[in-house]
């Protein structure tokens, strides 16, 4: 039975697809007289088999060595494409952590979408989403990795679109299918390329290739940036960081799944790529760079925002930055720690929010409060799961940088002040919300709002007793401090200075995001410094602007100039041909009159033209 299970570990992902495809004639409306609840059933009822499976397949694999299974789909000359999956404690693991956070999300919709009369789409959609993100954890090869990608796109701009009566939901999801696009094709490009050197498009065979490799400094840098191209725009980092912050108009489990899983596939596959970044310092470099770029100004873009969703949006594209940095220097296995530490913090979290939003139907911040007493499973969800973001004792995050600390003297001087720079960020966001969502006088909209039903709130109390388990796995991951031969105690870890710095910062951080003065008017202020800096912070750093004005103005401009070349150019030169064989033909029909001297006068004419032009021409 043990072997049975493990073979057919492939089968995992379509326990989602499954249940996606027996949605629908729930989603379809085929079926009207049960309602659309069977359909949610369903797909709760796969993802449970999903997770019972991946975590039988985890027990019963662990300690062993991986295992592959492969598949040849095209195999032409010397082209051989093949689909290969990876049996390994890292691959099982993150199927583990997508699996349960699936069917934690599923069970906490059914109470979000209770009322929604298009349930059973929106849980065939889940469980589509839930298939591709298994695939990825389990892909052990790019050419599948690529396409499970593209599915995640083509999910994302269905979730996001799912209220499509709303105008603006249909322009968030467009917005966010077309950035996500970009990475996508980038990548395409980077896979072909890769394909044209011969080496084997899994990610076992890459490794081994990139050992001897014998690539030019711009060809290998080149490779490099379009592979890091798709990640960049799953992962929501500059300059493609801009689609996450609109996703927020999908329903709050969908934004759930997004902020905790989604992105974190994007930077999974970005980790099984780290052989090729290896082959070019440059690439590097512009990894860190994207990282810090990201991580610093979506920290300052999130302290500026009233949107509930969209304040928590920017700190997940904030924290992927951190992991961007820590794959450019090379600890995959720091970045690995990071994606699981920030995923649990980030479920619980998007599920104290959307219990908000059901609750009070606002998202604004300014028009909140007091909801600490009145919804107590709610605000120790926010609180356990914005803990475990910053570097505070004894919480995930702390042991995961104390981990990361060992190898800071080995390493650029300024990561220590760049680290301790976004968590002290983090912090003041996130102690900020807390503030005006939960502390102070209620306010009209929060006065009379109740705890949310049991369907909500068991899979936020589960999600509470696994983060608060989180901080075991780093300590347990044989991650072991350098010349302590076992695993460091917290007294051994807080004697570190650069330890003590960090929790300084995240202590720092709440401090000041408890003591600022945040009027819940907003007024905006007098001045015209003060009023640029606000609204240049809470509008994103106005890149949709600046993208309106350079990209997609050289778009718009290249496809009217492509719309007069063919009009007038190219449609001119075939209308002209047409043109000029209707006058011919109407000019040539009155030299038909039947008589045939006058067909020979025309011959002999002609004939005697055509002879002297060749005569001409010959001399």
């Amino acid at each position: 039975m043990g072997n049975l299970l493990v073979q057919t570990t492939w089968f995992i992902p379509f326990y989602g697809l499954i249940g996606a495809m027996l949605t629908l004639p729930w989603a379809m409306r085929l079926i009207r007289r049960t309602g659309p609840r069977p359909a949610a059933y369903i797909n709760l009822l796969m993802s449970a088999i999903a997770f019972l499976h991946g975590s039988l397949v985890f027990i019963l694999t662990w300690g062993k060595a991986p295992q592959q299974m492969v598949w040849h789909w095209l195999n032409v000359a010397d082209l051989d494409l093949t689909l290969a999956m990876e049996i390994s404690p890292v691959s099982l693991g993150a199927l583990a952590l997508v699996t349960s956070v699936s069917l934690v999300t599923l069970i906490y919709g059914l109470g979000y979408m209770e009322k929604d009369w298009s349930l059973a789409r929106f849980f065939g959609l889940m469980g589509f989403f839930e298939a591709a993100l298994s695939g990825i954890a389990l892909s052990d090869s790019l050419l599948l990795s690529y396409g499970l990608l593209e599915l995640l796109t083509l999910s994302t701009y269905l979730l996001v679109g799912f209220w499509y009566a709303q105008p603006l939901v249909v322009t968030a999801a467009r917005d966010a299918f077309l950035t996500k696009r970009v990475g996508d094709i980038i990548l395409l490009m980077g896979v072909v390329a890769l394909s044209s050197y011969g080496v084997g498009l899994t990610f076992t065979e890459i490794g081994e290739w990139t050992e001897t490799a014998n690539l030019a400094p711009w060809s290998a840098t080149l490779l490099g940036l379009a592979l890091i191209a798709g990640p960049v725009g799953k992962c929501a980092q500059f300059p493609l960081n801009l689609w996450l912050d609109e996703a927020m108009e999908a329903p709050s489990p969908a934004s759930l799944m997004r902020n905790s899983i989604v992105v974190t596939s994007g930077a999974y596959v970005l980790i099984k790529l780290h052989p090729i970044f290896e082959l070019s310092p440059i690439v590097k470099e512009v990894l860190m760079a994207i990282g810090l770029v990201t991580a610093i100004g979506a920290s300052f873009v999130a302290i500026a925002q009233i949107d509930l969703k969209r304040a928590l949006s920017h700190s997940t594209s904030a924290y992927l930055g951190l992991v961007f940095v820590a794959v450019g220097l090379g600890r995959l296995d720091i970045a690995l720690l990071l994606l699981l530490i920030h995923a649990i913090a980030k479920t619980l979290m998007f599920m104290s929010v959307g219990s908000i939003i059901l609750t009070t139907n606002d998202q604004n911040i300014t028009q909140m409060g007091g909801l600490w007493s009145k919804m107590p499973v709610t605000t120790i969800s926010y609180i356990v799961g914005a803990s475990g973001l910053v570097v505070l004792l004894p919480l995930g995050n702390f042991w995961v940088m104390g981990q990361w600390i060992q190898s800071f003297n080995s390493l650029p001087q300024w990561l220590l002040a760049f680290v301790l720079i976004i968590n002290a960020l983090s912090a003041i966001n996130l102690t900020r919300v807390f503030r005006l969502v939960f502390l102070g006088e209620p306010q009209p909209k929060t006065r009379r709002a109740p705890e949310v039903n049991w369907p909500m709130a068991f899979p936020m109390v589960a999600v509470i007793i696994i983060a608060l388990l989180a901080p075991l796995i780093p300590q347990r991951w044989q991650l072991w401090f350098a010349g302590t031969g076992s695993l460091a105690t917290t007294a051994e870890v807080l004697q570190q200075p650069e330890m003590i710095l960090l929790v300084l910062s995240g202590i720092v951080g709440v401090i000041l995001g408890g003591t600022i003065a945040l009027p819940r008017t907003w007024v905006r202020p007098v001045r015209s410094s003060s009023r640029f800096l606000q609204d240049f912070l809470a509008y994103d750093l106005y890149l949709d602007r600046l993208y309106r004005w350079s990209v997609v103005l050289m778009v718009e401009l290249a496809s009217k100039f492509s719309a007069w070349l063919d009009r007038y150019i190219i449609d001119g030169a075939v209308n002209l041909v047409g043109f000029g064989t209707l006058f011919s033909g109407q000019s040539l029909k009155y030299s038909a009159s039947g008589q045939s001297q006058f067909y020979l006068l025309t011959i002999l004419i002609g004939g005697a033209l055509l002879l002297m032009l060749m005569i001409n021409w010959s001399f």
